[in-house]
């Protein structure tokens, strides 16, 4: 498999949704497979919060592969022998496309809490820019899980004739309160640490140190995107051998999993990131700026998948079926197609159940 990553710079403006402006912005972005001689090949996968651009493969010195590695490759999932496929890096993330930590041009000093609030819709408007820049006007297909999911559905409502087909798994038409609370406790515990000094603390003295407010925080989302039926399985009841379980500060397997996780985090991901992403999935609602959900899905040209995962706890299925059911409504019927995987695995099944998917998208691609 050709795996080639890339930045393109813009110099004109991307004016966002807040009616603020980024001037200039850069994207990073990978791409997986040959492009054909018409452009007709393309398919764009979108990334979740604290994914990138680097989705499948692996680079020198990389310890594991890109994060969908066993959907995209050569005879996989989404074959890149046949595909040329693109993942960008969103504005606002922390791995190379402008974001919090950029400098504000002209001069040398970043962003921090002066950049501006995006949106889903922000994200897919720079996406659809760098396409257009790489004279790529059409795709087979865009695809994405969770806040990739919504990237999807945006490129369906609000650019209608790029693609044929959008795949949306473990996703929504609009973050409903149940998601946005537990982002909130996140949102919280990044802001109120000390460490975070106003959004000006160091990046390389957190990665020293640690930050707490943000390992706290991902302890939170990561409860959200498993399922008690999985730390179950995975976890029991187990304690920690070298605690006593009359020790007050003992833990059980699960605890001890939770503050591997979060604080190993940090050394990755940046807190004012972790803010801005949040914000914009909190924000997101494929109704906000039309009458009603039939309103929006009304302007949607293409077909539309929908995966849902029966032990999603933060995305739950009611909320893509309602998608389906809003499609029917209005008359799409033959433009939509629902499946609901039998999973326990909870919200990140669609990036580690995949044999009990990739058929789905596999008969999707060659209708």
């Amino acid at each position: 498999m050709k795996i080639n990553r890339a930045k393109k710079k813009f110099t004109n403006p991307l004016y966002l949704e807040s009616g603020r402006i980024l001037e200039p912005y850069e994207l990073v972005y990978e791409t997986y497979g040959e492009l054909n001689e018409d452009k007709s090949n393309v398919i764009v996968v979108c990334h979740a919060l604290t994914g990138s651009h680097h989705a499948a493969g692996l680079y020198e010195g990389d310890r594991k592969p890109g994060w969908w590695d066993g959907v995209i490759g050569d005879g996989k999932c989404i074959d890149t022998r046949k595909y040329f496929v693109i993942c960008v890096n969103v504005i606002g993330s922390c791995f190379g496309s402008t974001g919090p930590l950029s400098k504000i041009y002209p001069t040398d000093k970043e962003y921090r809490l002066k950049f501006p609030v995006i949106t889903i819709s922000d994200m897919v408007k720079a996406q659809i820019n760098l396409f257009d820049s790489l004279g790529i006007h059409k795709a087979e297909a865009v695809i994405g899980g969770s806040m990739g999911g919504m990237q999807a559905l945006c490129f369906a409502i609000e650019h209608p004739r790029f693609a044929k087909k959008h795949i949306m798994l473990a996703s929504t038409y609009a973050t409903q309160p149940w998601a946005i609370a537990f982002n909130k406790v996140a949102r919280e515990a990044i802001i109120k640490d000390p460490a975070f000094e106003n959004g000006n603390y160091d990046p390389k003295k957190i990665k020293e140190r640690g930050f707490e407010g943000l390992a706290i925080g991902r302890m939170s989302g990561h409860i959200s995107y498993l399922s008690p039926d999985s730390m179950a399985k995975k976890f029991g009841r187990f304690y920690d051998e070298r605690d006593g379980l009359y020790d007050l500060f003992g833990k059980f397997q699960v605890e001890k999993y939770l503050d591997y996780n979060s604080k190993n985090f940090v050394q990755w991901f940046d807190p004012l990131s972790y803010l801005y992403i949040t914000k914009a999935i909190n924000i997101f609602d494929a109704t906000r700026n039309y009458n009603s959900l039939e309103d929006s899905l009304n302007r949607i040209k293409s077909k539309i998948y929908l995966i849902a995962f029966r032990s999603d706890l933060l995305f739950l299925p009611s909320e893509m079926k309602h998608i389906e059911e809003t499609m029917i409504k209005i008359e799409k019927t033959e433009q939509v197609e629902y499946y609901e995987v039998d999973s326990d695995y909870g919200h990140d099944a669609f990036l580690v159940e995949i044999p009990k998917f990739e058929e789905i998208i596999m008969r999707a691609l060659k209708e």
